[in-house]
């Protein structure tokens, strides 16, 4: 079987998949030299819990991993049909969901939370990002998900704090010069339709001298007996706030709701091209809806009500994005664009249409798990159980005896060609070689480790 993507709905989906079918053999591509993904690149460096959980899987004799590979360049898609019984997409989101709205991509001091966390956790594509933390004392985060408090967090955590972390030195640089101490964290709903999870907020609420501004207190619920359990957990977290006053703390943050962004401002310089103001369109619920309902729809305002907030500094976290791979569409694989999924059968099967999903309409041997299977939502928690229902679609096919790919030898009759071209393939042993020397880059800096931000960095430790 060929993985394509190195991240957690990889790695999850091998492990059951070597668990079910004996002697499974799996070659996993991975476009960077180095493996894990989102574990890697996408989790806060505070939260070190989650990360380094598939060398199990990789240890196997059966597992191969392939780093530094591009599908559609070093290897096109349609060989590698030709050479496997199962090919699995498991290769995430690339991109961030833009707002559409003026200013977005002409103003200085806008950033996609995505290019945010990846700078702070060293990634490659982001080494350059260089935001500027020193220019504004506020800072307005547009989304109210996890990963829009991850980058609250980040912003609030005193610098000290992340030191021992494995986040990238140049991002402790720039935060320690950073002039943050408001943030505004933005929604167009309200608190008991947002989609953070109870373990950030609590995160954000427990942070040494920093206040949590109250929510208005008819958002909320007046009596919370009824409520689910995370709900009312989560509006019991809202309530008790922060322990740290707001005369006394040095930052503060707020959930701000029913507030939809409209346009960025631009510095009345006309030559800087610098944001200056985020402003925003006030929502109400819609008429006759309960406000507590976790669907509840919201509309503009009967009046065109508007509040700007001040800022030199602002990020959207609205959601990722997939994107389908070069040579797609030419095998008959489906990719939905207003969902950014591959379409499939919710089991993980492809089908070649939607709304089609019947077993005539499958595309033998092929799979997909994670984002690009049901959407860019969730913790990697969901991302587990969504991968390990496709590996037990596999097994099930498998053991079955249902229609797979041709078969063949899989990386060893693709390494030649691939070895023509020039391309510098790492293994799994040049991981542990890569691993070793960031490890040892950290120990020197008192952290688990320095990541290399280039891929020509961690190349020449091969050397």
């Amino acid at each position: 079987m060929a993985v394509l993507g190195s991240g957690p709905a990889g790695f999850y989906s091998v492990y059951k998949v070597m668990q079910g079918i004996d002697n499974a053999i799996v070659d996993m591509y991975e476009q960077l030299p180095v493996p894990f993904g989102l574990v890697r690149y996408g989790v806060a460096p505070d939260h070190p819990e989650v990360k380094d959980k598939f060398t199990e899987v990789a240890s196997s004799p059966n597992f191969n991993f392939i780093g530094n590979i591009r599908i559609g360049q070093d290897v096109m898609l349609d060989d590698l049909t030709h050479h496997y019984d199962a090919i699995l997409f498991a290769y995430g989101a690339s991109k961030d969901r833009k707002l559409g709205i003026s200013g977005e991509d002409t103003l200085r001091g806008i950033y996609a939370a995505r290019d945010f966390v990846g700078w702070y956790n060293g990634l490659p594509e982001f080494s350059h990002l260089d935001p500027r933390l020193d220019k504004s004392d506020t800072a307005v985060i547009i989304g109210q998900g996890n990963v829009a408090l991850d980058v609250a967090r980040t912003l609030l955590k005193g610098v000290d704090a992340l030191r021992h972390t494995d986040i990238s030195e140049q991002a402790l640089a720039s935060l320690s010069k950073s002039r943050i101490k408001r943030v505004h964290v933005m929604g167009r709903r309200g608190p008991m339709q947002f989609a953070c999870t109870i373990k950030e907020v609590r995160e954000l609420m427990k942070l040494p001298s920093v206040a949590f501004e109250a929510v208005k207190r008819d958002l909320l619920p007046p009596d919370l007996s009824s409520l689910p359990r995370t709900a009312k957990r989560l509006t019991k977290l809202l309530l008790e706030g922060s322990p740290t006053p707001i005369a006394d703390a040095r930052k503060s943050w707020s959930f701000d709701f029913l507030l939809s962004p409209l346009h960025f401002v631009p510095d009345r310089d006309a030559q800087s091209a610098q944001l200056d103001a985020v402003s925003f369109s006030k929502m109400q619920f819609a008429d006759g809806v309960d406000r507590f309902d976790p669907a509840a729809k919201v509309q503009r305002a009967d009046e065109e009500r508007r509040l700007s907030i001040p800022t030199s500094l602002a990020f959207r976290s609205i959601g990722y994005q997939s994107e389908p791979l070069p040579g797609m569409s030419e095998l008959g694989i489906a990719f939905d664009e207003h969902r950014s999924i591959i379409i499939n059968d919710d089991h993980g099967r492809l089908v070649r249409r939607a709304g089609e999903a019947s077993d005539a309409n499958t595309i033998p041997g092929m799979y997909c798990a994670g984002w690009v299977k049901r959407g860019p939502t969730g913790v990697i928690a969901n991302t587990m159980e969504d991968s390990f229902a496709t590996a037990a679609a596999i097994v099930a096919d498998w053991n079955n005896k249902a229609t797979f790919l041709g078969g063949g030898d899989g990386w060893g009759s693709i390494k030649g060609g691939v070895a023509e071209k020039g391309t510098r393939i790492v293994s799994w042993d040049d991981w542990l070689k890569i691993d070793a020397a960031e490890k040892a880059r950290g120990k020197l800096l008192g952290k688990e480790r320095e990541k290399f931000t280039s891929p020509q960095e961690m190349l020449k430790i091969l050397d």
